[in-house]
């Protein structure tokens, strides 16, 4: 194992440390109710960050295969013909990642769960009105 890998390992496992202990802290002076309570709050802005982040690294794959493309075309025998392809189904999969959220998050939680979009976080059933 290399001192890179340990430094990593360490670090990651400190972080994990830091955690468990602000959340056995955070246990014992607002109870379990408070602790679930907190976390049910902060998955909103999860999903909001998961969902940004899908459409950022979609759009970005996307770029990256019409690149591709144009490299395949210009020099057929550098870039093989399956990378650009592999981008674009990334792409395509990446884009779709917050239909998928809310069509499974309406068929595990009804109506009465949320999901993220583009204008925040709203009810899985709730269409936009026009205004």
């Amino acid at each position: 194992m290399s001192k890179m890998s340990k430094k990593i390992l360490l670090l990651l496992g400190g972080s994990l440390f830091c955690f468990c202990l602000g959340t056995m802290a955070l246990a014992v002076t607002s109870g379990i109710g408070g602790v679930a309570s907190q976390v049910k709050s902060n998955l909103g802005p999860i999903a909001q960050l998961l969902t940004a982040g899908s459409y950022i690294l979609g759009m970005g794959m996307g770029v990256a295969a019409i690149i591709k493309f144009k490299a395949h075309k210009d020099n057929p025998t550098q870039v093989q013909i399956g990378q650009p392809i592999a981008l674009l189904f990334i792409a395509a999969a990446l884009l779709f990642i917050p239909s998928v959220f809310k069509t499974s998050g309406g068929t595990l939680f009804g109506a009465s769960g949320t999901v993220a979009g583009i204008s925040g976080v709203t009810k899985f059933g709730a269409t936009q009105q026009s205004s």
